[in-house]
């Protein structure tokens, strides 16, 4: 039953490959918040769960003066950043005449873009927005479609040989004639025959099949789990993992009892960017940049820290403009470190907040979930003037608009605000039993490294090509939640020379 199942699916060879997050830990979906020219765009990218496969697509405009939108998958570098089909029109709304929506063949692993191009009443103008794309496990076979298909591989099989038989042996007789001794001998001749092929047919086939999903099982991507250890009193080593072995990071290999990362391009000025979360109260968040003391080895001091279980993710960018992150969970001690300076920012003694998150020197931050000037919209709302997002539980995979403002000790809004690492803020989305993290920005869930790539630049590329103007005391990050649950939301901005963290309370349902 199980030979003739495969030999049958021998024609079916997409595999259904269920994705999970790369840069973003069991949070696959892309969210960008950007300008197509004059054109501003809320983009959701959703990667196919098949590889190759189809990536679902939606653009929502924030006017109402787009004629057209084209979309086009590009990879992010090489021949096939160039070397494309004609762009494909995305469909309209009917009841939205705001919302754009497509769908794009995604035909092999790694890092690509999506060129969205914007026809309206200022003319035409483009945007790229990367999408990672890959597959972590393959889907048994439902065992439904099994059966028949194992139905049908036998009476295919019944079939072949019952026309050798009869064609070897009665082949040549007339209308009720009965077969002679060497017919019969013949046709039992065909029929072993015949049945042997069939068999020979499903065991080459079955042995081809299980060759070709191992091959495909190789290249579907796993999570690296990095090894960490604590050296030197207060020293962190993390020493990268790298189970895979080609597509979609093409790590190069050049001793054979090691694997050397050393293609990883800077984002906001760093090869890594460490994120520490005391788990399970959470209360403790570090966002460290240590420094690479070899290909695929790096090093930071760790500041004053309590004992616990901490949870480690490691954010990295690939020159593809692919981006990782490596986890892992370790037991510190309590730490004597150094003090916290440069990008490098966190707090050990967080307090999570459901609207309001008190910093230092009297000044908060508030979480503008129910004023209806500024409201945490989901995206799709965002035409709806009458409608209040106060007590409105969050939507999985729903795109949403998180919003939050920094006041200053009388209420009003902070005037002193900085760039942190060239851009308004940094947001992390954690599920509170860490199995989905996710490094979020203003413009949205992708690296800026990546965006830079998509956009033309210089893989190797710092922070100069990115805004450095004065924020704004209000800021907003485009993400939806992948899965129900319990969630912390850990904002980070820099005030007066300092950066400061406010931890919020978030559940999806």
């Amino acid at each position: 039953m199980r030979l003739a199942t495969r030999f049958v699916f021998l024609a079916l060879c997409l595999l259904f490959l269920p994705l999970a997050g790369t840069a973003h830990v069991n949070s696959p979906d892309v969210y960008f918040d950007g300008y197509a020219g004059p054109y501003h765009l809320l983009v959701t990218l959703r990667p196919p769960a098949v590889v190759p496969g189809i990536a679902q697509v939606q653009i929502r405009t924030v006017s109402n003066d787009v004629s057209e939108i084209k979309i086009l998958p590009l990879r992010m570098i090489g021949v096939g950043a160039k070397m494309a089909p004609l762009p494909d029109p995305a469909k309209r709304s009917k009841d939205d005449p705001q919302l754009f929506t497509g769908n794009l063949w995604i035909m092999v692993r790694g890092s690509w873009k999506v060129q969205i191009e914007v026809t309206g009443q200022k003319g035409v103008a483009q945007l790229d927005v990367p999408l990672p794309a890959v597959s972590t496990s393959s889907q048994p076979m439902q065992t439904s479609l099994g059966i028949l298909l194992a139905f049908l591989g036998l009476a295919l099989a019944a079939g072949f040989i019952g026309i050798i038989f009869a064609a070897t042996r009665d082949a040549a007789l007339k209308g009720g004639e009965t077969p002679a001794p060497a017919q019969a001998r013949r046709g039992c001749i065909g029929l072993a025959v015949a049945t042997a092929i069939v068999l020979a047919a499903f065991i080459l086939g079955n042995l081809w099949w299980g060759s070709e999903a191992s091959a495909n099982d190789r290249l579907n991507y796993r999570l690296p789990n990095m090894q960490p250890s604590l050296t030197a009193g207060n020293v962190l080593r993390l020493h990268l993992d790298n189970p895979n072995e080609a597509e979609p990071t093409r790590f190069r290999t050049e001793q054979p009892d090691r694997i050397l990362l050393d293609d990883l391009i800077p984002d906001h000025g760093h090869l890594m960017h460490l994120f520490i979360v005391r788990m399970p109260d959470m209360k403790a968040f570090l966002h460290l940049h240590p420094d690479q003391t070899q290909p695929g080895d790096f090093a930071v001091n760790l500041p004053i820290m309590p004992e616990g279980q901490y949870k480690l993710y490691a954010d990295i960018v690939h020159h593809t403009g692919f981006p990782e992150t490596q986890v892992a969970t370790v037991n510190l001690p309590a730490i004597t470190g150094v003090a916290l300076s440069g990008d490098n920012a966190g707090s050990v003694d967080l307090t999570p907040a459901d609207k309001v998150a008190q910093l230092s020197g009297g000044y908060r931050m508030a979480w503008e979930r129910d004023d209806l000037s500024s409201k945490n919209l989901s995206l799709k709302d965002l035409s709806s003037k009458d409608l209040a997002f106060k007590d409105r539980p969050f939507k999985v995979n729903q795109p949403y608009w998180f919003r939050f403002r920094v006041e200053d000790k009388d209420g009003k809004p902070a005037a002193d605000l900085e760039p942190y690492m060239g851009m308004a803020a940094h947001a992390v989305f954690m599920s509170t039993d860490g199995n989905v993290f996710a490094h979020i920005h203003p413009a949205g869930s992708v690296s800026m490294a990546a965006v830079n790539l998509a956009e033309g630049g210089n893989a190797k590329a710092g922070m100069e090509n990115m805004g450095h103007a004065v924020p704004s005391s209000e800021i907003s990050f485009p993400y939806g939640f992948p899965k129900p649950g319990d969630y912390r939301i850990f904002v980070q901005v820099k005030r007066a020379g300092k950066v400061e963290t406010g931890e919020f309370v978030a559940k999806a349902e």
